[in-house]
């Protein structure tokens, strides 16, 4: 993160240096979730350097958020439909008066004045400038600076501590633990070259390479095994729905800069596969500064823009399409910066972005963005895909906790959140699994879920593939050809209601051969992923030329645009959006809306992983859409 200095910090160094010391009675809150990769504990932080600390107030009702959530999205209920409207989530989370004032309280007994203080608007937080002297009497904390071998620093401290009586007032400090565990520059999608028909190089990393021949590709449901297409995925999934409501309708796929599509890109794909949308660009929605370069071109810049936008047009034509397009080209974002825009309380709430995890805005480094933080810029979309993920074991729990919350909100709004599992089976991150201690290991062997799929408010999608030799109409079966869909069971977040039974029948009839030294076998967690759809060989343009892509965030936006289908059914008929879709799709009124898949298997940290099988399991989920089925049920419903 970056450091703030002020002309006045001498002066509190000095009243901070006055005070008597409050550490007897300090309790420890929260400690780092693991230690940094890569980065080099370099020095003590200067004393006089001033940190924006931001303390998050504990909230009102967020153990109601389960119970709320399933009153407007479970099927069986009376209320099934009838989403918060945005002001009254607002209210029923505010933090109580009496959290506000001890905090208050206990900050100007510390010699923080109260002329210091800053209370949010929604009373989600209180602010103040503060020097690392007075923060390490504060908190009872060590502040270093850590360096990366790029040159970049941040700050961190190993834990923090507040006062017993005030523990229960406040939800997470910042910053603190929360070292900068960035969503991974790399795509998380694979690709390989499309040279000629049925031929296909080996799967790299880098960007797409070209033979100097152009491809031209004839759409056939012959060779779907190979090469996956929009009338593919039509005749796979029984996709034949034509939009009639797009002006109520919003469907947003969620990019992080400088991943940016090519208007090139789209022609060129629309040319073969949907001509009549030649020429159609998303909608795009700066985020902190996030725009659609061009300056870098190549797979790794391009792909998974490219990819999310081509099909998620393509399936929902003429459905527009909004690109939260988030971060500058600096410091770039995450999670919470698309979050912020989306909802304004969330930029508020808890204690506001970390300036560890998240890009904070405005950004004073050179080129950066400078204009005010995006809150709430746009109403939540009906439908958010996202393509990206991280490490579970990366974040705090009060981290994922705090983020989580927000996924329920959204959901109690109406918005169906999707996330796309990982591409690394059971491991983590490019393959990485823990240690006994939970930390990342080279020599791991316990299982590393990703997140925010292991949230239990946000849809989790796993990945399938026509299986080689196969056509549209055999069964699927897991992906398992460059990737390996994500899947697998939480460490941070409890098991949610509506998915106990699928997963206490998993575990009962289907126990997989691993002790808890491996997994969180213990039954009562949230597992993931939810559904799937397929995830290898689909044919995407990206930087002038047709690359056949693999992952988990090929599943993430075709999933997305058939619930946009759905949502656009039932606007049509005067209802609302489907909003949070976890609890019909576990119900056994929608039990005939899948196609289950029994083979394949998510491989990862020297195992075979979890093995698909009958019913719901932690490779593919409840299996693949049926989409006529699926709508019919929603459109059943109020």
């Amino acid at each position: 993160m970056r450091l703030l200095s002020f002309s006045w910090a001498v002066a509190l160094v000095a009243l901070a240096n006055a005070l008597p010391s409050r550490r007897s009675n300090l309790i420890m809150h929260e400690k780092r979730a693991k230690e940094p990769v890569d980065w080099v504990r370099s020095r003590k932080l200067e004393p006089d350097a001033v940190l924006p600390m931001r303390f998050g107030l504990t909230q009102s009702n967020l153990h109601r958020i389960e119970e709320m959530l399933l009153s407007v999205s479970h099927p069986a209920s009376p209320s099934y439909g009838k989403h918060f409207a945005p002001e009254d989530v607002v209210d029923i989370f505010a933090p109580s008066d009496e959290s506000i004032a001890a905090v208050t309280e206990w900050l100007a007994e510390s010699g923080i004045g109260k002329e210091r203080l800053r209370l949010s608007a929604s009373k989600g937080w209180i602010e103040v400038n503060a020097t690392t002297a007075e923060v390490e009497e504060l908190i009872s904390a060590e502040y270093h600076v850590y360096t990366h071998p790029s040159g970049a620093e941040q700050i961190s401290c190993h834990s923090y501590s507040v006062p017993e009586h005030v523990r229960e007032h406040i939800d997470i400090i910042q910053p603190t633990v929360h070292f900068r565990h960035r969503l991974p520059q790399r795509d998380r999608i694979q690709k390989r070259s499309l040279g000629q028909f049925g031929k296909l190089e080996a799967a790299i990393h880098g960007g797409p390479k070209t033979n100097g021949q152009k491809v031209t590709i004839t759409p056939s449901l012959e060779h779907c095994d190979e090469m996956i297409t929009l009338d593919c995925l039509r005749a796979l999934y029984s996709i034949n729905y034509t939009p009639q409501a797009t002006h109520k309708n919003t469907f947003g796929i969620l990019e992080f800069t400088p991943q940016a599509f090519l208007q090139s890109d789209l022609d060129m794909f629309f040319a073969n596969f949907s001509p009549s949308q030649v020429g159609t660009s998303p909608t795009l929605i700066s985020i902190d500064g996030g725009v659609a370069q061009t300056q870098e071109q190549g797979f790794n810049f391009n792909g998974e823009s490219d990819l999310d936008l081509e099909y998620a047009f393509g399936l929902t034509n003429p459905q527009p399409i909004l690109l939260l397009q988030t971060g500058d080209l600096v410091e770039g974002a995450s999670f919470d910066n698309w979050l912020d825009a989306v909802d304004g309380s969330f930029c508020t709430f808890e204690g506001g972005d970390d300036p560890t995890q998240d890009g904070i805005y405005p950004d004073p480094l050179p080129g950066g963005f400078d204009g005010p933080e995006s809150c709430g810029i746009l109403a939540p979309p009906f439908v958010v895909s996202t393509s990206y993920g991280e490490d579970e074991g990366s974040v705090t729990a009060a981290y994922a906790a705090r983020q989580c919350a927000e996924y329920g909100k959204l959901g109690m709004m109406g918005t169906t959140v999707l996330y796309s599992s990982g591409d690394d089976g059971v491991a983590g991150d490019g393959g990485i699994c823990l240690g006994p201690d939970g930390q990342p290991s080279p020599n791991g062997t316990r299982f590393s879920p990703d997140f925010p799929v292991t949230c239990p408010f946000v849809t989790a999608v796993g990945a399938t593939q026509i299986n080689p030799g196969s056509t549209v109409n055999d069964p699927e079966g897991a992906c398992e050809q460059v990737i390996f869909s994500g899947g697998g069971f939480s460490n941070f977040f409890a098991l949610p209601d509506y998915q106990a039974t699928a997963v206490t029948s998993f575990l009962t009839n289907h126990p997989p051969p691993y002790t808890s030294a491996q997994f969180n076998n213990s039954g009562n967690v949230r597992g993931f992923p939810d559904i799937a759809a397929n995830g290898a060989n689909y044919v995407v343009a990206v930087a002038g030329e047709f690359v056949l892509v693999f992952g988990t965030s090929c599943s993430s936006p075709v999933v997305g645009s058939m619930i946009t289908l759905i949502n656009d059914a039932r606007l049509a008929a005067g209802k609302g959006p489907v909003g949070f879709i976890n609890p019909a799709l576990y119900s056994d009124a929608f039990a005939d809306s899948f196609h289950d898949i029994t083979t394949g298997g998510n491989q990862g940290c020297g195992t075979p992983g979890f093995t698909a099988t009958e019913g719901w399991d932690p490779v593919t989920g409840l299996g693949t859409p049926n989409f006529t089925t699926l709508m019919s049920h929603f459109l059943e419903l109020p």
